[in-house]
């Protein structure tokens, strides 16, 4: 009897996989297109904005226009500083830079800071980051850039004291109740999540613990910690530049010190706010808070639109190929 040779398996070419047996899904693929996916939906769902700021920018300067932009543009290497300020491995400038453009898109198409921190998470992994130290310098970033930002709000209104009224948009009386309600309510959940949930209070420790191990790592060395706090203090600055040019462009009467404040105000406010990127809340505290500076209700509104047209909408759609491509490039 003789037996019949089997080829090898390597050889075997099957036409198409058997039935019942699913095929590999295109992950990588998948991912590259959905911020594209997401710029659609959000376009699509915020029409009327955008409509409305395109006809504001048709009527600005030019010039004033082109300064918010550059402000704006000089906002990604400002976060790209911070964020290799609150890390003591050097990370590749360009890919770190590439990194914030992209991660400003994911910061706008999801919940307030987490796009962003997803982003720089998975490039400091990448980068052979630990992931006890990645997770410990994106909370020392966000500790600085929320200092960075309430130091300036702290310091214009320490030269402006007058410059905020809030008087005419909150009922007598109930400013000073507001704040206290709001700070007593924020430190009841912190007490609660402390004193009910165990083991969640035994993790917050070892993470602080980790935490304040890399803050003393990065301070040791002058140059991170002038990123770090130069950078974080930059950040809001040029934003609230970028503001203060377009209300120029528009002729807005109100100071662009005192428009600076405004956009402090409202961004430290609105950041209590869940919403993807801000968008809608950012808005409206904008609006409330040009208003409060002195700015009457029309034109603050053509201001905040122009304004978000140029910081959010404008690069929204680069920032999100942007990231298409560093998640095919596998740089994320």
């Amino acid at each position: 009897m003789t037996a019949v040779p089997t080829p090898p398996l390597s050889r075997v070419r099957f036409s198409r996989a058997p039935r019942g047996f699913p095929r590999r899904v295109p992950v990588r693929q998948v991912l590259c297109l959905l911020p594209l996916a997401l710029v659609a939906v959000a376009a699509v769902r915020n029409r009327s904005l955008l409509v409305a700021g395109v006809g504001q920018l048709r009527t600005a300067s030019w010039p004033w226009l082109l300064a918010a932009a550059g402000a704006t543009c000089l906002t990604w290497v400002a976060a790209a500083v911070t964020r290799q300020g609150a890390v003591v491995q050097t990370l590749p400038k360009r890919r770190l830079l590439a990194t914030q453009f992209a991660a400003a898109s994911a910061n706008h198409l999801l919940p307030t800071g987490l796009g962003a921190g997803t982003v720089n998470l998975r490039f400091m992994t990448v980068c052979g980051v630990p992931p006890a130290r990645s997770t410990a310098a994106l909370a020392l970033y966000l500790l600085a850039e929320s200092a960075g930002r309430l130091g300036l709000l702290a310091a214009l209104l320490l030269a402006f004291p007058d410059a905020l009224r809030l008087g005419p948009l909150l009922p007598d009386g109930s400013t000073l109740p507001l704040l206290l309600g709001a700070a007593g309510l924020l430190v009841a959940v912190v007490v609660a999540a402390g004193a009910l949930v165990r083991p969640l209070r035994v993790r917050v420790a070892a993470f602080v613990r980790e935490a304040v191990g890399e803050a003393r790592c990065v301070h040791t060395r002058r140059v991170r910690a002038l990123a770090l706090w130069g950078g974080s203090l930059a950040f809001p600055a040029l934003q609230a530049a970028g503001l203060a040019a377009v209300g120029q462009a528009l002729r807005l009467p109100v100071p662009p010190a005192h428009m600076a404040l405004a956009y402090l105000a409202a961004t430290v406010a609105v950041a209590l706010v869940p919403t993807p990127g801000g968008l809608g809340s950012v808005e409206a505290a904008l609006i409330v808070a040009l208003i409060a500076v002195g700015s009457p209700a029309a034109p603050a509104t053509a201001v905040v639109l122009a304004y978000r047209i140029i910081t959010v909408w404008v690069p929204l759609l680069p920032e999100a190929l942007m990231l298409g491509a560093l998640v095919r490039l596998k740089v994320i």
